[in-house]
């Protein structure tokens, strides 16, 4: 492997400078004196020695920058995506941790302006149009000193020779997001530039038992792998890799002890797929049902090589779509079920309902043994491992955002607790919710966490989050449950196909090239190709205006009567296309295309 100079720290604060034919980023943390230019012709990079001349003519605008996430190469030219803005959150194992704030992507596409090619001016203002969306991207976590996309277990693990590597080289391909956009740099050999960017939450406290001070930390880290939105990431893809996982660890530290525990949430790891057709459920669409035993064992085999035995733990319905779901999943599951690899159902609306959270105990029960074999890691005042960690729970719901979320909170309360006991703090007898100030900062830590995961899955803070955050149901909460429910059916079928097309562009899950546009592969025609909900739905509502017209007037002219049943066939008729074409009518991905 090549060494890399631990000495050479990647920069922490640069300005950049806008030229009319470059952009220059000048490092002013004193670490070096060289700069780097990147040409807004073609995107190109190279190290220059001085600022260039600048023309009293045209005086170059200046910012100051905090990191360069990385170079989006695109046929409509190049895009340079920089940090603008950062807040300090924590700290994780000793080390800064800060939050993206604001993102802003500077263009590298004069050769394209300049073209005459109609074509490629559209495809400009399409990708322009995506990249405003990525710029908005939500939880985005970095830091300069330490890899936060490596679990505490892992960094310490690491050989004497890979924590010589810069950073980026030692992180988790799995959970950094900025991995496709970085390949440019990585190209150029710009390793001080190079900043790893992770998708996430990161949140802490501190809390006072009697006189020791608990440091605690929460941090979720998202997988690239199949990442999306809600109703256009579904399941598993042919390789086991699955939507919405979250490795989530839950750090201490305490009496110079630290302590840390791991869980992870994925989608259920079968092909299906639920498609937004404009009904509030979609149906669940199991793909190729005869692949399931084959990605589930991929999806098992990848877990059990990274965290040791695996408890998967199914929250499902055993009901309706969910529970086709389920019984797939189950069945699944018996071949590979072991010592290593055990699957638990436990349906969780049918036991715990709406507001009885707390027969989350009855779980709990069934699990108590896994978790005291798996144990946790545990580095003493010296920062030798006394002991790690050797499984890991994973839960899931249909989403993995509720249900999930309350479950794993229960988890990392009682395990906190284990902790506290042999750390000495807590007695025999003792809880957190003994100390109503303790318990009240992890509840909201927790609650926290599950709202980030489900805005960046879902667009809406996480339901069921009054249980996390205040340990029980209120009317307050079941209102904003209903809230963030039609919430989410708004932005899944009117909004969530643009972000979704954002994402697999600066993912690189779809490669732009000269034989790619952003025409999709199925060209559309007929119907579909002007098939407008607002327009269909301005149409349904015209129709019941004027019915409704018509209607008051019979008493004058029973042509009337004619009229308003004219009218109000008319909106029936539209309304009833409306939902028999569900599909057609929603905001759908232009680059990625559903599943066969």
């Amino acid at each position: 492997m090549d060494k890399a100079d631990p000495a050479q720290k990647l920069y922490n604060k640069m300005r950049l400078w806008e030229f009319p034919d470059q952009y220059v980023v000048e490092p002013t943390d004193g670490s070096s004196s060289s700069f780097l230019a990147i040409s807004r012709l073609d995107g190109s990079m190279s190290v220059i020695d001085d600022i260039p001349q600048c023309s009293s003519l045209r005086v170059p605008k200046i910012q100051t920058i905090y990191g360069v996430v990385g170079m989006l190469k695109l046929l409509a030219g190049s895009y340079l995506f920089v940090i603008t803005e950062r807040e300090c959150v924590g700290s994780y194992l000793g080390h800064p941790i800060f939050k993206i704030m604001s993102m802003k992507v500077f263009p590298c596409d004069h050769s394209v302006k300049n073209s005459p090619e109609e074509q490629q001016k559209k495809m400009e203002s399409e990708f322009s149009r995506l990249l405003n969306v990525a710029e908005r991207t939500q939880g985005l976590y970095f830091s300069y000193d330490v890899n936060i996309t490596l679990s505490a277990q892992r960094l310490h693990d690491l050989g004497d020779e890979s924590k010589l590597l810069p950073l980026w080289r030692q992180a988790d391909p799995r959970f950094l997001w900025n991995s496709y956009m970085l390949e440019v740099l990585i190209d150029n050999k710009l390793d001080p530039y190079l900043l790893p960017v992770m998708q996430g939450s990161f949140h802490t406290f501190q809390a006072a038992i009697g006189k020791d001070i608990l440091d605690v930390a929460l941090i979720a880290r998202r997988c690239t792998r199949r990442t999306g939105t809600r109703m256009w990431r579904r399941g598993a893809d042919a390789d086991g890799f699955v939507a919405n996982f979250v490795e989530t660890e839950q750090i201490i530290q305490l009496k110079g002890y630290t302590a840390s525990f791991i869980q992870v949430r994925g989608s259920i790891p079968l092909l299906w797929d639920q498609i937004v057709d404009l009904t509030y459920k979609p149906k669940f669409e199991i793909v190729r049902p005869e692949e399931a035993p084959r990605v589930v064992e991929r999806h098992f085999l990848d877990l059990r090589k990274k965290y040791g035995n695996v408890l998967a733990v199914d929250l499902v319905n055993k009901h309706g779509g969910e529970g086709r779901l389920c019984e797939k999943f189950g069945h699944a599951m018996e071949p590979i079920a072991s010592d290593d690899v055990r699957y638990l159902h436990f349906d969780f609306h049918r036991i715990c309902g709406h507001v009885h959270f707390e027969r989350l105990s009855i779980l709990y029960d069934q699990i108590e043994d896994f978790l005291i074999k798996s144990r946790y890691l545990l580095l003493n005042e010296k920062g030798e491992k006394v002991e790690g960690q050797v499984g890991v729970v994973r839960t899931n719901c249909i989403d993995c955002l509720d249900r999930t979320n309350v479950t794993q909170s229960m988890i990392a309360r009682k395990m906190l607790e284990f902790q506290l006991r042999r750390l000495g703090v807590f007695d025999a007898e003792e809880t957190i919710s003994t100390h109503p100030n303790f318990d009240d900062s992890f509840k909201i830590l927790w609650a926290n966490h599950g709202d980030d995961i489900s805005i960046q899955y879902s667009g809406t803070p996480a339901l069921k989050g009054d249980f996390v955050r205040c340990g029980q149901r209120t009317i307050q909460g079941i209102l904003k449950d209903g809230w963030n429910a039609l919430m989410r059916y708004y932005l899944n079928n009117f909004c969530d196909g643009t972000k979704q097309d954002a994402i697999d562009l600066l993912q690189g899950h779809y490669i732009v090239s000269v034989s790619r546009s952003m025409t999709p592969t199925t060209q559309k025609g007929g119907i579909e190709a002007i098939a407008s909900f607002p327009l269909a739905f301005s149409l349904i509502m015209t129709g019941l205006f004027f019915a409704t017209m018509s209607l008051r007037r019979v008493r004058h002219d029973w042509w009337n009567l004619l009229f308003s049943f004219m009218w109000a066939s008319m909106s029936l008729v539209i309304a009833a296309f409306v939902r028999a074409n569900g599909r057609i009518f929603c905001n759908r991905p232009r680059l990625h295309q559903p599943r066969p």
